[in-house]
């Protein structure tokens, strides 16, 4: 009971390797933390998605990565060519940002083409799609409604909460973030129609906070702290742990 319920915990993260300032060798790291914990998968720049897919070849870690990173304005047409080269690369996930002023003007038609044009690319080329609606940027829920409506018209295959980057300017002129939300989870876990998963992305950094999402119903879990819920669990659980220096059990940068 106990391996399996350690199996089902570090399925749910998506390792995240996307901080703006993590050199190759850091990113060889994530990899092979990621494949020593046997985590669902990394979330990887995407001019490291080839270097990922070699470091995790044979392993059971999938390889995924961010398109229209992190604010969502690159064109429908770049998104699109983005998602091609990666899934040449490795990818076999991926996660994109939508165009979020598109989405604040209420320009649907756009959202839905973007949307669809993307899970297109991703079908074709054997990759799944996690659209990223970036909830920090979205006042109202309405916003988010419609987007768990649309993803789920066009067959995304999850709906995910944050980029872990986007960054609101409050009225001190300081930034703040808040990510994964527990009102949005439920907003968002309310309105995807059957097939859609959910994953959380942005401030859940602990295993108490990983159990509480999985028990709402969320599917996947981006996370940069991936050694330390991990170690967690296999000391309340009882199971044996992975085989990771204690030097490595840290937070990698990022969400």
């Amino acid at each position: 009971m106990n391996q399996t319920l350690i199996r089902e915990i570090a399925k749910m993260i998506d390792h995240s390797l996307l901080h703006p300032t993590m050199t190759d060798a850091e990113l060889r790291e994530g990899c092979e933390l990621a494949k020593k914990y046997d985590v669902a998968s990394v979330c990887i720049k995407p001019y490291a998605v080839s270097m990922a897919a070699e470091l995790l070849a044979g392993s059971e870690v999938l390889v995924g990565t961010v398109i229209g990173f992190p604010h969502g304005n690159s064109s429908v047409a770049v998104k699109v060519a983005e998602t091609i080269q990666a899934c040449r690369d490795g990818a076999v996930e991926i996660d994109m940002v939508v165009n979020i002023g598109k989405v604040l003007g209420n320009d649907w038609d756009y959202v839905t083409d973007e949307i669809r044009a993307v899970k297109e690319a991703c079908r074709d080329n054997g990759a799944i799609l996690k659209v990223i609606f970036e909830n920090d940027f979205l006042p109202e829920d309405s916003y988010k409604i419609r987007l768990c409506e649309i993803c789920t018209q066009v067959g995304a295959e999850f709906v995910k909460t944050s980029t872990g980057y986007g960054f609101v300017k409050g009225a001190d002129g300081k930034y703040g973030y808040e990510g994964a939300t527990e009102p949005d989870l439920r907003l968002m876990l309310a309105h995807v129609g059957p097939g859609v998963q959910v994953k959380a992305a942005g401030g859940v950094r602990t295993l108490d906070g990983l159990l509480k999402v999985k028990q709402m119903g969320v599917s996947r879990l981006g996370a940069s702290a991936t050694a330390a819920i991990m170690e967690d669990a296999y000391r309340r659980f009882g199971a044996v742990a992975a085989d990771v220096p204690a030097a490595e059990v840290k937070e990698t940068k990022g969400y």
